[in-house]
């Protein structure tokens, strides 16, 4: 299905994830899902980082709450601004509202930065893909937090609109999902994204454009991976 007309749903994926919907909003959600993939891979990661809120407790913790980035606070709010004016539109026009879908999203986040976590004094990685068709780039920065890895993505030269799906392999090869954005010309070609992984058990760093996939591995060492080595490019 069409980004333009996954809008709708995207909206409530984040209220789907925390149980919040109405049985009626619920079953239109799923029914949505059950027909498209890049909507049911996004619940699948906003799942995984509603699984992990139980964590979020200060008091397990002996050492001090590290604190958030102070532009954390504008990205929270700017993000929750544009979710009520899409609400607004939204009620209008179907008649429903979200709840208390976006405040526990913002929670969610704000919770995220006190979860255990390694990446202490771990040093930033950087990944550069190689391998790739001529006129495209991809690289990433990966950042150590307390929460997990923050990743900054960089995308040069694919199709404008399409879908690009970011994930992670565990140091035992498992898939942990890491977001999506979505590639524009004239846009900004970076994406800030963020995992629960720590940075010392990512093994790999993958990006599915579109119906391309590209592969590049992260040295669990802290060295800058060679993006020659191991790469991979499925079509």
């Amino acid at each position: 299905m069409k980004t333009d007309e996954c809008r709708h749903w995207r909206h409530l994926l984040g209220a789907y994830a925390l149980d919040d919907l109405a049985s009626e909003e619920r079953a239109a959600v799923e029914a949505h899902l059950d027909g498209c993939p890049a909507c049911r891979a996004e619940a699948e990661a906003l799942r995984s980082v509603a699984q992990l809120l139980p964590l979020a407790d200060p008091a397990r913790f002996s050492q001090p709450a590290p604190q958030p980035p102070p532009e954390l606070a504008e990205r929270i709010a700017a993000t929750i601004g544009g979710e009520r004016r899409v609400a607004l539109r939204r009620r209008r026009r179907f008649g429903f509202a979200l709840g208390g879908a976006t405040a526990a999203l913002a929670a969610a986040a704000l919770a995220l930065f006190v979860l255990p976590g390694g990446g202490g004094g771990d040093p930033e990685q950087h990944v550069e893909f190689g391998k790739l068709p001529g006129g495209v780039k991809i690289y990433a920065t990966l950042e150590p937090h307390a929460y997990g890895t923050e990743i900054h993505m960089y995308v040069k030269g694919v199709r404008s609109g399409t879908l690009c799906r970011v994930y992670l392999r565990g140091p035992r090869g498992e898939r942990v999902p890491a977001g999506t954005f979505t590639y524009r010309w004239g846009d900004d070609s970076t994406a800030t994204l963020s995992s629960a992984l720590d940075l010392s058990r990512i093994r790999a760093i993958g990006v599915e454009a579109g119906n391309r996939t590209f592969v590049a591995p992260v040295d669990a060492h802290g060295a800058t991976a060679d993006a020659n080595r191991n790469q991979e490019d499925v079509t």
